[in-house]
């Protein structure tokens, strides 16, 4: 449940970079009791400016199984603060959970970023959804519409729907690169202005998130008559028993500027069913994604996928109600990275 060695494996603190992960250790008596990890990353916010930003992770607390120590997730998270005032948590599971029942006690600013999921091979999906497949008669019911191909029906007719339905655009090329180049500064620097915040997304930190020796992402670049309008990163997803067999694909990360965000997500749509997938899902909080997603024939289910923010962010995001829709956020933005997507 927490990290085994002190040096974290994925970002470790090195020289003056500001994208760095550390870990820290409750201690009582020698006695370890609890633990937190904390994401250090410069974000852009909306006045142009560029802060360090924590994101709160893993928190571990021996108050989970012996009330004795129930104190311990609080002094985690206020220790978090201390640390890093302008924090955020991203995920959680729910608001049922114990995380974030304590962030809405200390007044913390929340909503939930929505999630997206696009059925490639209907009848499979119906057969191997498991978490769907909860009573006889939802099991009867989907097998009947799996074998009879109604599904596959449905689904031809809602895409064509959609297709026909969705904007006119620019036709866009699509490549798949080994490495993100430097042509991803100029993307950065046209477009973070066009969000209230977002993380740095430049070439030096797209080389540490998505490094050239890990095979397991692809990272598309998207050009329109040569002029690069974005990127994305896809991959598939590990194995999880309420998928069942199903082959899961995500979208991971992506990034454009507002108006250039179809054909981004049409490219990294497309680059999935070509490998296989059976699903594609991703999580998105800004409205101009959401809506490409929308269009490209993307439901929306409900989202488990919280983001928090201390107050001190909050103030920088007010009137949050309004601002909340602005915000980029993805699962890289999580824990996602480099394997929990």
């Amino acid at each position: 449940m927490f990290y085994e060695t002190a040096k974290p494996r994925w970002l470790p603190p090195s020289g003056a970079s500001p994208l760095f992960n550390e870990f820290f250790l409750a201690l009582d008596g020698g006695i370890v009791r609890g633990g937190y990890a904390l994401k250090h990353q410069d974000f852009s916010f909306a006045d142009g400016s560029t802060r360090c930003v924590g994101y709160y992770h893993h928190p571990l607390s021996e108050g989970i199984v012996n009330k004795a120590h129930a104190t311990v997730g609080g002094l985690l998270l206020r220790d978090a603060m201390q640390r890093s005032p302008l924090l955020y948590c991203l995920g959680m599971g729910g608001y049922d959970r114990p995380l974030p029942k304590m962030l809405l006690r200390l007044g913390w600013s929340h909503s939930l970023v929505p999630f997206y999921f696009r059925v490639v091979h209907p009848a499979l999906f119906l057969r191997e959804m498991h978490m769907l497949r909860t009573t006889a008669v939802r099991r009867f019911a989907m097998d009947l519409t799996a074998y009879s191909g109604a599904a596959w029906a449905a689904s031809k007719a809602f895409h064509l729907f959609k297709k026909l339905r969705r904007p006119r655009a620019a036709i866009c090329e699509s490549e798949v690169v080994g490495e993100f180049g430097d042509w991803t500064d100029a993307l950065w620097q046209q477009s973070k202005s066009s969000y209230a915040m977002a993380a740095v997304r430049d070439a030096e930190t797209l080389r540490k998130l998505y490094p050239a020796s890990d095979q397991h992402f692809t990272r598309l670049r998207i050009r329109r008559n040569g002029t690069d309008v974005g990127w994305a990163v896809i991959g598939e997803r590990r194995k999880d028993a309420k998928y069942g067999s199903l082959r899961v694909g995500s979208i991971l990360d992506c990034w454009a500027p507002p108006q250039d965000t179809p054909p981004v997500i049409l490219a990294a749509t497309e680059a999935l069913i070509n490998a296989g997938v059976d699903l594609i899902t991703s999580n998105q909080s800004h409205k101009d994604w959401c809506t490409a997603f929308e269009d490209a024939g993307f439901l929306r289910a409900q989202s488990n996928f919280i983001f928090a923010a201390s107050k001190k962010l909050a103030e920088l995001l007010q009137p949050f109600e309004e601002t909340k829709s602005h915000i980029h956020f993805t699962r890289a933005d999580g824990d996602g990275l480099p394997r929990n997507f």
